[in-house]
């Protein structure tokens, strides 16, 4: 029999899915404190993009980027909340990201942000599909 074993964190798994749900959200909390305080300029940046709804836009990145952080990172109704970041994770992608209809400078930065975009929207997937584990408040 083969004596690999994949690798087991065992009582450390609660501290550890802890640390990775707060560092799965910093980002988003880190960039969406000044889009609140600045919310007119985010409303701005939202008509510049071409976002439908520009400050129904501004509001939702508002909530996705500081609200829903606070939640998962508290660990409270962490799986549907996950499931709504993996759906805004994707939408920002497509919409603030777009490098595929960029010319010049602007195509590298962007590919890397959509390609970082979607392999976060694959770690709210895994959030989801894990739960918060028992340091939180959902206790799962």
């Amino acid at each position: 029999m083969n004596s690999l074993r994949y690798l087991s964190f065992g009582g450390a798994t609660p501290l550890l899915l802890l640390i990775a749900r707060l560092m799965i959200v910093a980002l988003f909390f880190i960039f969406g404190l000044p889009k609140l305080t600045g919310f007119s300029g985010t409303v701005q940046y939202m008509t510049m993009l071409g976002a439908p709804a520009p400050t129904v836009a501004a509001g939702v990145a508002v909530v996705m980027e500081v609200v829903a952080p606070i939640l998962i990172a508290l660990g409270f109704f962490t799986r549907p909340v996950a499931v709504l970041f993996f759906f805004y994770t994707l939408g920002t992608a497509f919409i603030g990201h777009a490098y595929w209809n960029m010319t010049g400078d602007a195509v590298q930065p962007n590919m890397i942000n959509f390609y970082k975009n979607v392999s976060i929207a694959g770690a709210f997937i895994l959030l989801a599909i894990t739960g918060p584990g028992a340091i939180s408040l959902d206790r799962r």
